[in-house]
């Protein structure tokens, strides 16, 4: 289905909708290990920031100036309280957030290490009991773009429920991007009948791989077009990203920094990615913005390090060293 498949519209209320995971990371760096018995090691910092797929992406899409909606779950906690006040400081509508008794927020503790990965710790918590029905509909996809990211950790909401979204958020003339995590082939059998109407797949290599069984990116995004995948947009790490549209694809270097903490650099790549097309760029530049957009979350602890405005990003998208040059 075209993106423009509703040219009539009226305008929509949310620049973007951002739907699924939403959880709460307490991270530690650096962490080289962990203290035997009641011992205590004495580290830098210790932050605590709303993040998951869905979470850190919407911090970031407001950053960049989108109005931008959130739609997910939190208990009635000390954590869903931390979460739903938190998006607000940065203007983010919550009205369509579930509050669920007697259920944990979703949390995650992060030991970040010295080179910048982060074993975790997760509960799941309300991201098992977050559902959306069709009476939720209108008001999930009064936006221009819709973001679905978190399944593979969203229990009631892998397959037919994101599908039955997806579907409703095509009909009503929102552009789709969708990311999930954990990702597993099972999770795959899962998601496939919902690839029809996701206009820009945004996963890691990694996850792409797992999903599919093709380690090639160009295989990977193969497998994926012909789910009914518009562009594949496949994150790489410090090996930049790899694009594929419309018979068309190409590798974005990553750019040179030094790496403190890769939590949240997915969810900011998507952020930038979806800020850009707002924008009207076109896919190789919005790339290209989304990768700054990573490396800027990298660049610090927590999932919403670095990135202040659009403007400061596009001035280090100009100015960052990259790794490499643009491969067509």
């Amino acid at each position: 289905m075209p993106e423009n498949a509703t040219a009539s519209r009226p305008s929509p209320r949310y620049d973007v909708s951002v739907v699924g995971l939403y959880c709460i990371d307490v991270l530690g760096c650096p962490v080289i290990s962990i203290p035997e018995g009641g011992n205590a090691n004495f580290i830098e910092q210790i932050r605590l920031t709303v993040a998951g797929t869905a979470g850190g992406t919407v911090v970031d899409c407001a950053k960049l100036g989108m109005n931008a909606l959130a739609v997910g779950a939190v208990g009635e906690d000390e954590k869903g309280r931390f979460v739903l006040s938190t998006l607000k400081d940065f203007n983010i509508s919550t009205h369509a957030m579930q509050r669920h008794p007697g259920v944990h927020t979703a949390a995650s503790i992060l030991t970040v290490r010295p080179n910048g990965d982060r074993p975790v710790q997760h509960v799941r918590g309300a991201s098992d009991v977050f559902f959306l029905d069709e009476s939720d509909y209108p008001a999930v996809t009064d936006a221009r773009f819709l973001h679905m990211g978190g399944n593979g950790l969203l229990g009631r909401m892998d397959g037919e429920p994101t599908r039955a979204l997806l579907e409703a958020a095509k009909r009503a003339g929102c552009i789709t991007t969708f990311d999930l995590i954990f990702a597993t082939a099972p999770l795959m059998a899962k998601l496939e009948a919902s690839m029809q109407f996701v206009d820009y797949f945004v996963p890691s290599i990694e996850e792409a791989t797992a999903l599919c069984g093709r380690a090639d990116p160009a295989e990977a995004a193969r497998f994926f077009h012909d789910l009914g995948v518009g562009t594949c947009v496949l994150t790489m790490g410090g090996e930049g990203c790899f694009v594929s549209q419309d018979g068309r694809s190409f590798t974005l270097p990553a750019h040179d920094i030094r790496v403190v903490d890769t939590t949240g650099c997915g969810d900011a790549f998507t952020g930038g990615l979806i800020a850009a097309l707002d924008r009207g760029w076109d896919i190789e530049r919005a790339a290209r913005f989304a990768g700054t957009c990573g490396a800027l979350v990298a660049g610090g602890l927590g999932s919403d390090h670095g990135i202040v405005d659009f403007d400061s990003t596009v001035h280090a998208m100009e100015t960052l060293p990259l790794r490499g040059r643009i491969a067509a």
